[in-house]
């Protein structure tokens, strides 16, 4: 809430205009069903806040919007009845007009607001939104990438199924690793494989038994047998489920079909989970193998993103940065891969886990702003 704490401090012309906390100017905008951007009668340059205040009896949305173009310059999502949340921009020359989109009711747009005079100051980034129909082509694209991926992941897990048949478990180690990391590039579609994927990569969260329980299963399941001393007897009956589950996402999946609407935002929570699960360490069952895993998100990312290119060329202006960061992070997590042994999370530095955690924790805040420019807008 921005109305907390407010000053009031003096400006030109001998009128005074409130200002936040931390003194940047405050206007007041009303959001209601009849009407939108209510109270904004002084435009100025530079940062602001505008204070968005609901007075109508429904919740809404409000964007500020470039009118021309329709791109957005910054919104707010859920903004309840009665209440009031804070908007922070940056505004240079330009047209302006904030749209109220409250729930089962149409679209308002307020009044075309100028500012001019601003000097060098320059507004802050703005994107023309995106529709349902403009994210059918890239989740088309990866659909036909995941396909071929399918297809691969069956080879290597009957590969890993026939090397633990012949009792060879140094070679299955090895075996494990190459299925598991094809698997791990497919993050963006684990929302449309359903069951499938605790049956083919579920962990011990919620089995009461753990490693002992029946129902764990899967890459995960081989994994704690493989480092573990397990004999090639008891892992046969996982290997050949973990390739039956596989077998079956592979024929099943031509008649899938991702969501156009989660495609942007899957490109940011791959990155988000390898955060919060792999460099956690919190996914490893003996084979230290986390760096390698994160590495294989980070395949998966970048496809995805190649498939969103076309989007985000004319929408992100921070593409050419994202794209450094993406090759700043692959380059820190090779140096760990020595010939396909991974250095485990637990014999790394200091300074080695320093540097993980900063260049993945910065690229998923990056990712996020690709989240929300594909994410897909009311307009009506």
């Amino acid at each position: 809430m921005v109305t907390a704490g407010l000053a009031t401090s003096g400006s030109g012309g001998g009128r005074h205009q409130p200002r936040t906390a931390d003194g940047l100017p405050l206007t007041t905008v009303e959001v209601t069903t009849a009407g939108c951007g209510g109270g904004w009668t002084d435009p100025r340059p530079g940062r602001q806040v505008f204070d968005l205040r609901n007075t109508s009896g429904t919740s809404a949305e409000v964007y500020l919007t470039d009118p021309e173009t329709g791109a957005v310059y910054g919104e707010v999502e859920g903004l309840a009845p009665g209440t009031d949340r804070a908007l922070r921009v940056t505004l240079g020359n330009g047209s302006y007009a904030f749209t109220c989109l409250p729930d089962d009711a149409d679209a308002v747009t307020g009044p075309t607001v100028r500012i001019a005079g601003a000097g060098t100051v320059k507004s802050g980034p703005a994107a023309v939104p995106v529709t349902q129909q403009d994210l059918i082509p890239p989740t088309l694209a990866y659909q036909r990438w995941i396909q071929a991926r399918t297809v691969q992941l069956a080879q290597k897990t009957d590969a890993l199924r026939d090397t633990i048949d012949r009792g060879d478990l140094a070679a299955a180690r090895t075996d494990w690793l190459t299925a598991h990391l094809v698997y791990e590039r497919m993050g963006a579609a684990y929302g449309t494989f359903g069951d499938a994927d605790g049956e083919i990569n579920g962990t011990t969260a919620g089995l009461s038994g753990g490693v002992r329980d029946p129902g764990f299963g899967g890459f995960h399941r081989l994994e704690y047998g493989l480092w573990h001393g397990e004999s090639a007897s008891s892992l046969r009956g996982p290997a050949d489920r973990l390739a039956k589950a596989v077998h079956a996402l592979r024929d099943n999946w031509p008649d899938q079909r991702m969501d156009p609407a989660d495609i942007g935002l899957r490109t940011h929570e791959i990155l988000e989970n390898t955060v919060q699960f792999e460099l956690t360490g919190r996914t490893d069952y003996g084979s230290g193998t986390n760096l390698a895993t994160a590495r294989a998100n980070l395949d998966g990312t970048r496809e995805l993103l190649g498939d969103l290119r076309p989007l985000l060329k004319s929408r992100d202006s921070g593409l050419t940065g994202l794209d450094a960061w993406m090759d700043r992070t692959q380059h820190t997590l090779d140096a760990f891969d020595h010939d396909g042994r991974w250095t485990p999370l637990t014999r790394l530095t200091r300074a080695q886990r320093e540097k993980v955690d900063a260049d993945t924790g910065e690229l998923a805040e990056r990712l996020a702003d690709v989240a929300a420019l594909t994410d897909v807008r009311r307009t009506a």
